[in-house]
């Protein structure tokens, strides 16, 4: 592998609380190299077989991360939870140090603002997301939802009754109601791609994609 491939594959995670420690073991599953870093040695000591290396560091010490070499990744991932002043003095020492994708946890609306004013790239609100993605899966009868930048979502849901046993292409749910059958999973096998040919079954569960509204009026026909 060459170096700049092996650079690539390499992510500092800052913050081994509930989000980022899921965050690093995950990263690791996905063969990417880990640095996690965090204040309190019985946590970093935790993840010291888990993780590629883990250190006890202040990540507001700018000196302190570039003897660990933080300034030459590529990615990073400021998962601090309740010290904000730490949050956002660590990504704005990442963006000084002129890391290219920093992705960094909020835990309000205003400290994301703020996080994105100093430099970070991506910014998640884990706690505030779920409950908004919980929330559709509740009143809806969707059976899972994701949203995406703009309105869009994709959704998980059955079949409505004028859709069953006929092709997409003569249901024509697409033009009806502004959705896009992406993909459809029968019992027992894996999702597989829809065409205008594919013919809906009772069973099935269909991927939708389209804007939030229209996916989950959708979603109501079932």
């Amino acid at each position: 592998m060459a170096k700049n491939d092996w650079a690539d594959n390499r992510a500092v995670i800052i913050g081994l609380g509930r989000f980022g420690g899921s965050l690093a073991t995950e990263l690791m599953r996905q063969h990417t190299e880990v640095l996690a870093l965090d204040t309190r040695p019985k946590v970093v000591d935790g993840y010291a077989d888990r993780v590629t290396h883990a250190a006890v560091v202040d990540s507001t010490d700018g000196d302190a991360l570039r003897q660990l070499g933080v300034h030459r990744f590529k990615r990073a991932v400021v998962a601090i939870g309740t010290d904000l002043e730490a949050s956002i003095l660590t990504t704005s020492l990442l963006a000084d140090f002129g890391v290219p994708i920093i992705w960094a946890k909020a835990v309000s609306r205003q400290h994301a603002s703020i996080l994105e004013r100093v430099g970070a790239h991506h910014v998640v609100l884990p706690e505030h997301d779920m409950g908004e993605r919980v929330a559709h899966l509740v009143v809806g009868r969707m059976l899972d939802y994701i949203e995406f930048e703009d309105d869009y979502t994709m959704v998980k849901t059955s079949p409505p009754a004028e859709a069953v046993g006929r092709s997409l292409s003569e249901s024509a749910l697409r033009s009806k109601y502004d959705i896009t059958v992406v993909s459809i999973k029968r019992p027992g096998e894996g999702f597989t791609y829809a065409t205008a040919d594919t013919v809906v079954r009772p069973d099935d569960l269909l991927i939708v994609a389209g804007r939030s509204a229209y996916t989950e009026r959708f979603a109501e026909l079932t």
